[in-house]
């Protein structure tokens, strides 16, 4: 039998589609802004290049479980920004290389395959869908405020029963939506009357703009107390500017947590032994993350009012990289209508069908072209 390709059965990669719409950006007079894709502009921390510099000179093979000092950085995050139980120590934490990936292998990793489902956000970051397909699973998009509210009939027909995975965004990309410690607990306790594990992405938790609280899957208020089940997903690429390094780890089950570990051993998903040293660093600089949040609440107060000034709409983006907008228009059109303003954005069918209608607008362009844009949408 010939065989079939993987590559077949996966979409075309979305921003490949976006080549037209960035021709015509490219054509302004003023060059192009691009906030389609949200990858840092700003410098790594100093701390965190000189640790990667220093470790350069590591000629021996890295460990997958992270040095000691790395799963003890991690940790003490956890507990220290995220609100995770002081009982978490370093048999809960995996570093990996960049989340992106971690997303589009966990369903294989955890055995899931045909037959079996991976729920996420109907409004989410594509590669939750993408790893579910990789596995050979069905990838079913719901509403997770509805779950939180109604459960299995929040499920599309079909999926109940079938689910084994399901992945939570909080704050959502594309929309920067955050749901509350009652909504995750809600989830949580219908996820493990099922024997769902919940995986959630958690990249842009410190940076919120219009709530207070952005609750982890960790934090006891969620969990009660029982972290099994149950995983946390972070990067430092938002937070440290660290996009390029690739690290994140995940966190949470012990038994899941091994398990990984052990799958992650054999098939060599190691972190450079340079990027768990420059990890340990950026974990630590609660000031670096601070100050790059400044950087992009500056950026957010003068394009949001900008895009509104241009008839958009940003319903709510409380959190995140991005503004959820809408021109009362067609994606398409919407793409389009920036574009000639020299902008390029992401459309919002990216994100599943429940995003037409919108675009994603980035807040990762420098000052400059920020200000480039303000000034283009306001005119």
């Amino acid at each position: 039998m010939a065989r079939r390709p993987l590559a077949d059965r996966l979409p075309a990669f979305p921003w490949d589609s976006l080549a037209q719409a960035r021709t015509l950006a490219e054509s302004h007079p003023g060059g192009i802004v691009d906030l389609s894709v949200g990858t840092p502009v700003n410098p790594t921390p100093e701390a965190v290049q000189r640790a990667l510099a220093e470790a350069a000179d590591w000629h021996g093979y890295p460990t997958t479980l992270g040095t000691p000092a790395l799963r003890a950085a991690i940790v003490d995050f956890l507990q220290r920004r995220r609100g995770a139980p002081t009982e978490i120590g370093p048999a809960h934490v995996l570093p990996v290389v960049g989340s992106k990936e971690l997303v589009a292998n966990l369903p294989a990793q955890l055995g899931l395959g045909q037959g079996d489902a991976v729920a996420f956000p109907h409004i989410a970051y594509p590669t939750y869908g993408i790893g579910a397909q990789l596995a050979g699973a069905d990838a079913v998009p719901v509403d997770t405020e509805r779950l939180a509210a109604e459960g299995d009939g929040a499920l599309p027909d079909g999926a109940a029963g079938r689910v084994r995975l399901l992945w939570l965004n909080s704050p959502s990309n594309p929309t920067g939506a955050v749901l509350t410690a009652q909504q995750m607990a809600r989830i949580v306790t219908w996820a493990r009357e099922r024997d769902v594990i919940v995986a959630s992405d958690e990249c842009y938790a410190l940076l919120p703009w219009e709530v207070d609280d952005v609750p982890s899957i960790l934090d006891p208020r969620v969990h009660g107390g029982d972290l099994s089940g149950l995983l946390c997903v972070y990067s430092l690429s938002k937070q440290a500017n660290l996009a390029g390094y690739r690290a994140a780890f995940v966190a949470g089950d012990t038994d899941l947590i091994g398990e990984l570990t052990l799958i992650r051993r054999h098939g060599g998903f190691i972190v450079p032994g340079p990027v768990q040293d420059a990890m340990t660093v950026a974990l630590a600089d609660d000031q670096a993350s601070a100050a790059q949040r400044e950087l992009y609440r500056a950026r957010r107060e003068r394009l949001l009012p900008a895009l509104r000034a241009a008839g958009g709409e940003v319903p709510s983006s409380p959190a995140g990289l991005y503004l959820w907008t809408s021109f009362g228009r067609s994606t398409e059109d919407s793409v389009r209508l920036l574009a000639e303003h020299g902008i390029l954005c992401a459309p919002g069918l990216f994100y599943g069908e429940a995003g037409e209608g919108f675009v994603r607008v980035a807040l990762t362009a420098t000052d400059e072209r920020i200000d480039a844009a303000v000034e283009r949408l306001i005119d």
